[in-house]
This record gives C-alpha cells, sequence and structure tokens, in this order.
C-alpha cells in the first residue's frame, strides 16, 4: 500500500527544488476584482519551468530517485504538461525519458516533450488503449522507472510545494482565510495543495470541466465516479477519468466541495460561482500555459 506523503516530505521536495523550481508570484488585478466582486489572488504556475506547475512534481520524483535506478531510465504517460515536466526534469539529471502521449494530445505538447530529448510513444485514447497497460509494458521490457502523473507519493509533494508558496504568499498579502481553486485531473496539484496547506485557513476546492467533473461527483457523494467520456473539452491537460487512489482520500478528507464549470467560462469557479464561494478573497492557481495555437484559436472564436 503506497502512503500519502508527510509534511517532511514536502520540505524535502522544497529543499531539492532550490536553484532549480521557480517560486511563482501570487498575482492580483483590480479588474478581476471588480468581475469577482471580491478579491481574486492568481497563482501563475503557467510561468513556472515547462510552462506548467507540473515541473514540480517531476523534479521532486526524478531528484529523489536513487542515481544508479535514476540512470537507467525515466518512464511517464500524459497528455502534455506532466510529460514536459519528466523531459526536462530527466534532461537535467542526464537520463533518458521516454513517454507515452495520447495521439490527440496537442501538438505543441507532443513537439515540445521531443525537443526536451524524450523519446515519444503515442497511443490511441480516443479508440479506448489503455496508457497504463502499455507504461507497465515498456518499464518492464525497458527496464525504465515510471513517474506516475499523480499518484505518486514524491509528485504529490513536489506539486505541494505550491500551497507552501501560497500560504507565505498569502500571509504577506494579509489573507489568513481563503479558498484557494485549483483545476483537477487526477488530483495531484490539488491534493498536493491540500496537504500543504493542512493547518492553515486556506482551503483547496477542485474545479473541473463540466462533463470531466469526476472528483467533485466522488466528494460530493462518497462514492467513486468515472467519466463517461475521455475527450470533448477544451481542457485536454485534465480529462483524467476517475479520481486517483492516492489523492481521493487526501481531498476527501481536507478539500471542500468540488466546483464544476464550462468551457466558456475563463477564471470560471471565481467569477460565476460567487455563492459557493465564501469569504471577501478566493485565489486561483493557473496551472500552466502550454495551450496549443489551434486550440487557443478556437477559444477566441468562440468566446467571441
Amino acid at each position: 500500500m503506497t502512503l500519502p506523503p508527510l509534511r517532511a516530505d514536502f520540505l524535502a521536495a522544497a529543499t531539492r527544488a532550490r536553484g532549480h523550481i521557480r517560486r511563482t508570484p501570487l498575482l492580483s488585478s483590480p479588474f478581476l476584482d471588480a468581475l469577482a466582486g471580491r478579491r481574486v489572488l492568481v497563482k501563475a504556475e503557467a510561468l513556472q519551468h515547462t510552462g506548467s506547475f507540473k515541473a514540480r512534481g517531476a523534479w521532486s520524483a526524478v531528484s529523489a530517485l536513487p542515481p544508479a535506478t535514476r540512470a537507467r531510465g525515466l518512464l511517464a504517460f500524459s497528455s502534455g504538461n506532466h510529460a514536459q515536466g519528466v523531459a526536462w526534469a530527466a534532461r537535467a539529471h542526464g537520463v533518458p525519458a521516454t513517454i507515452v502521449m495520447p495521439a490527440d494530445a496537442p501538438r505543441l505538447k507532443i513537439d515540445n516533450t521531443r525537443a526536451l530529448g524524450a523519446e515519444v510513444i503515442l497511443y490511441d485514447r480516443a479508440g479506448g488503449e489503455n496508457r497504463e497497460a502499455l507504461g507497465d509494458r515498456l518499464a518492464r521490457d525497458r527496464g525504465l522507472t515510471l513517474i506516475r502523473p499523480y499518484d505518486d507519493p514524491m509528485v504529490i509533494a513536489g506539486q505541494g510545494t505550491t500551497g507552501l508558496e501560497i500560504a507565505e504568499q498569502a500571509a504577506e498579502a494579509g489573507v489568513t482565510t481563503a479558498d484557494v481553486i485549483v483545476c483537477c485531473g487526477g488530483g495531484g496539484l490539488s491534493a498536493g495543495i491540500a496537504l500543504a496547506l493542512d493547518g492553515t485557513g486556506l482551503r483547496v476546492r477542485t474545479a473541473e470541466p463540466a462533463g470531466f467533473d469526476d472528483m467533485a461527483r466522488t466528494l460530493a457523494t462518497g462514492i467513486r465516479h468515472t467519466n463517461a467520456a475521455t475527450t470533448g473539452s477544451i481542457c485536454d491537460a485534465i480529462l483524467t477519468p476517475t479520481p486517483g487512489d492516492l489523492t481521493l482520500p487526501i481531498l476527501a478528507a481536507r478539500a471542500g466541495p468540488g466546483l464544476t464549470v464550462t468551457d466558456d467560462q475563463a477564471l470560471a469557479a471565481a467569477l460565476f460561482h460567487p455563492a459557493a464561494i465564501p469569504g471577501d478573497t478566493v485565489i486561483c492557481v493557473a496551472s500552466g500555459g502550454n495551450v496549443d495555437p489551434a486550440t487557443f484559436a478556437r477559444a477566441l472564436h468562440h468566446a467571441h
């Protein structure tokens, strides 16, 4: 049985990250505050290495491996951001990486992962091909170490360094109580932040696209839910079919009710669910900025 990370794991991950992972800013905008009718603080993880928070978990997991194990090579499966994070961390450590990615992942993410030096193997997500089975076979045949995208204690600890920073930055901004809205796929980021914020006045709220809100439904009912579809939202990076085995208990014990929003709603939960979010301040984690140009153009066209 895999156990969740402890407070010591988060602090150790933060120490290993020093000099390698950026301390991203907690930003504010009077314009956003006016739209939301409250103070909105945005944790800008789009400014992180590789363009998303996934660099934190990847660095934490890769740097925690014994050197001999790491040298044999790393394996990850991802729709793009975890892929780039592991490829980046592997290159920084001078070890090979093999990444299993869905064939329908944004071309930019596939190209960027290859540009970071990783071998990319594509699979048919839409056709139902199982990435876990493919990953298990590759790990066994090649002797690679799998870095899971969320159900890995060291990955969760790395993502949780975001929460350690939020706690410090919120205190600097005079905020002691607030909901922290975190987009959620398998739950690695939200679970890591929830653990890191445990014992503070800051509470995690997961946010998911409509139709892919397995975590929100699971938290509401106490019964594990699975999404009917695997594709169909512009939020391509968080279309995980069901909550993680390791992340779900963490969030069930420490997070507030999950939030569900449509693809039409930008900064959706903070702006469109005011009644569901208490307090005069809300903190949002902008988890990444790796958007494919065609997808971005489609989103802008749809918005207008």
